[in-house]
C-alpha cells in the first residue's frame, strides 16, 4: 500500500487528498498540519466589514477526513530527513513514499515597527482585529499598502488589500463615515498590480481616483509607527494601517535539506517536482517553480492545478516512470467591492479586465460552491 504524506490542510493539500483517492482508493494518506481545519482566506477581505462572520470560514474537516479515509496528524513540521521519506513534526515522525508540501508561505516581517501593521492574509483574528478597530474609528486615516519579496519579486499578494481597501470604502460611504475618514493606498512600485496586467492596474488606479482615494506610489518603505508609515518619499499619518508584506517559504524550510530560491522558497520544476529529491513534490505558496511567469499568482486557484499536476506526476513517480504534466499558469481574480468588482484574467496570450456589478455575486456564489467539498 502506498504512503502519501501531505503537509498544509489549505487549497492545495485538501485538493491533494481529493485528486489521490479518486485514483488511488487504497492508498494510505496522512495529512499534518496543526488544526483539522479548513481556513477560506478569499473571504477574509468581508470580515472587517461585517459581510461574513470568523466561524463562517472556519471549516472543521473531520468528516471530509473521515469521508476521504485519511489520517489526520495534528503537529507542526520542524524538518525532513531521509531526503523526504521521513516528515519530522513537533509530534513525532510520519514515513511515506510520496511526499506533497502544501504547507503555503508566510509575511515577511522584516520591516522596523511592522507590528504596528496588520496583515488581512494572517487570519480569521487579524481580520476581525481590523474590523474591531475600523468600528472604533470615527476620524482620521486609513492607510493600505503591499510590498515583494526583494529576492523575489513575484511573491507578492495585493490582491485582497485591493478589495480591502474597495471594500472598506463602500462600506464607509454606507455607514456615513467616508466624508470624516480618508483613506491612502502606498506602493514602492509606481504600478503595483503589474502581475495583473496593464488594464488591471490602470483600471484600479483609475477606480481609486473615481472614489477619492489618495495614492502614494514609488517610494521604498522604511518602516512603520503606531501613527505612520514611512517611505523614502515621506511619512504617511495613519489611524490604522493594512499591510501585506511580501511572502517567503515556510519556517522549517531553511533546514530542510530541499534546494530553495534567493527569496527562501522550495524549488520545483513544472511537474511540482523538487529537483534531486524523487518523490517530493511541492504545490501552491511554498514552491518556487522553474519556468513559470513572473505574474504567476500565490493563489488557491493556481494550487489547486498545481495540486492535481503533482498528484498525477506522483502516481507515475510510483510507476517509475517521468512526469509528464505541467501545471496550467493563468491568474483568474474576482476583486471585489462589494457591491460589485472585476474579473482579472491573464495566461500566456493574454490579460483582460472585466468590469461587472455580477461579479460580487459570483464570488459569494463560488466560495458557497467551494466549500461543499469540505462541509
Amino acid at each position: 500500500m502506498h504512503k502519501f504524506s501531505i503537509i498544509g490542510a489549505g487549497f492545495g493539500g485538501l485538493t491533494a487528498v481529493r485528486q489521490i483517492r479518486r485514483q488511488l482508493p487504497d492508498a494510505e494518506i496522512t495529512l499534518i498540519a496543526p488544526q483539522a481545519e479548513f481556513i477560506y482566506f478569499p473571504s477574509l477581505i468581508w470580515i472587517p466589514t461585517g459581510l461574513r462572520q470568523g466561524e463562517q470560514l472556519r471549516i472543521p474537516l473531520d468528516r471530509f477526513f473521515q469521508r476521504k479515509n485519511v489520517h489526520f496528524h495534528g503537529g507542526r513540521v520542524t524538518g525532513l530527513r531521509d531526503a523526504g521519506r521521513t516528515v519530522i513534526t513537533d509530534q513525532g515522525e510520519i514515513h511515506n513514499d510520496i511526499l506533497i508540501i502544501a504547507s503555503g508561505g508566510r509575511g515577511l516581517r522584516k520591516l522596523p515597527g511592522i507590528e504596528h501593521s496588520l496583515a488581512i492574509c494572517d487570519g480569521i483574528a487579524v481580520a476581525e482585529q481590523i474590523r474591531d478597530r475600523l468600528a472604533a474609528l470615527d476620524q482620521g486615516t486609513i492607510a493600505f499598502g503591499f510590498a515583494g519579496n526583494p529576492q523575489e519579486p513575484s511573491a507578492v499578494r495585493g490582491g485582497p488589500v485591493f478589495e480591502l481597501l474597495f471594500g472598506i470604502d463602500g462600506y464607509l460611504r454606507k455607514i456615513g463615515k467616508r466624508d470624516q475618514i480618508q483613506l491612502v493606498f502606498f506602493n514602492p512600485m509606481t504600478e503595483p498590480g503589474n502581475r495583473l496586467g496593464a488594464k488591471a492596474v490602470a483600471g484600479l488606479l483609475a477606480e481609486m481616483e473615481k472614489r477619492q482615494i489618495q495614492t502614494h506610489l514609488g517610494h521604498k518603505i522604511t518602516g512603520f509607527a503606531a501613527d505612520k508609515v514611512m517611505t523614502e518619499g515621506g511619512d504617511i499619518a495613519a489611524d490604522l494601517i493594512l499591510f501585506m508584506p511580501g511572502m517567503t517559504g515556510p519556517d522549517w524550510a531553511a533546514t530542510s535539506g530541499l534546494p530553495l530560491s534567493a527569496g527562501g522558497f522550495i524549488q520545483a520544476d513544472e511537474y511540482c517536482q523538487v529537483p534531486g529529491h524523487p518523490g517530493v513534490f511541492v504545490v501552491g505558496d511554498a514552491g518556487s517553480y522553474a519556468n513559470s511567469p513572473d505574474w504567476l499568482p500565490k493563489q488557491g486557484h493556481t494550487a489547486d492545478l498545481q495540486a492535481g499536476a503533482a498528484v498525477h506526476n506522483a502516481l507515475l513517480q510510483l510507476q517509475n516512470k517521468p512526469a509528464d504534466k505541467s501545471f496550467r499558469a493563468e491568474l483568474i481574480c474576482i476583486i471585489d467591492t462589494l457591491d460589485s468588482g472585476f474579473l482579472v484574467f491573464r495566461n500566456k496570450d493574454h490579460a483582460s479586465v472585466l468590469p461587472n456589478s455580477l461579479w460580487h455575486a459570483a464570488k459569494m456564489a463560488f466560495e458557497w460552491r467551494y466549500l461543499l467539498h469540505y462541509r
